[in-house]
């Protein structure tokens, strides 16, 4: 069974995701609404690292819109690569971070899944983080968010959101196919 909400938030977070493979900068408005609709769904089936999530998705959608627009420079941000040495240090402190929030979750609610919940917060910041500022990484980590992300929300009966995260999953294939495309041609 679906809910509305869940249905709605499905269908802005799929326009977004589709728009951020094209390198299109109205990903960021869409999918603040994505967020706020998540935000509730998530709540009312006890996975809070992911409406922590959504508040962070809130955030850094707006300062993503703008730095897409804007850049640091007044023109807008070019796709770029992360180095291997930062981008494995990143990784570190995610993987730290959500054994730090899941011990937390652990002891302190009735969370569902607070180690993989914690895990698809982490790594989606990271995501989030590297799709801000353009990097190509983004799409490696949005692959392993989807991967773990779409039995989590199927265990929880939030079949949409997890049919919708296995589409994510093939679109973050080719969100990494298109911008290796875009980056050669910069």
């Amino acid at each position: 069974m679906f809910s509305t909400p869940e249905l709605a938030a499905s269908i802005s977070y799929a326009a977004s995701v589709w728009l951020a493979a094209r390198n299109n900068v109205h990903t960021w408005w869409i999918g603040l609404l994505g967020c706020v609709l998540y935000g509730w769904v998530f709540f009312e089936a006890k996975l809070y690292a992911d409406v922590t999530l959504q508040a962070f998705f809130i955030v850094s959608s707006i300062l993503g819109w703008i730095n897409w627009v804007r850049g640091s420079q007044g023109a807008p941000t070019p796709i770029r690569r992360t180095s291997r040495p930062h981008a494995v240090v990143v990784a570190g402190l995610a993987i730290a971070v959500a054994v730090a929030y899941a011990t937390i979750l652990h002891r302190f609610t009735d969370a569902w899944s607070p180690w993989l919940d914690s895990l698809v917060l982490t790594f989606s910041v990271l995501a989030q983080f590297l799709l801000m500022g353009r990097r190509l990484e983004n799409w490696y980590a949005w692959l392993l968010v989807n991967t773990i992300a779409v039995p989590l929300y199927a265990s929880r009966g939030l079949y949409i959101t997890a049919g919708l995260y296995l589409i994510f999953w093939f679109n973050a294939w080719y969100g990494l196919y298109r911008w290796r495309r875009e980056l050669a041609l910069q």
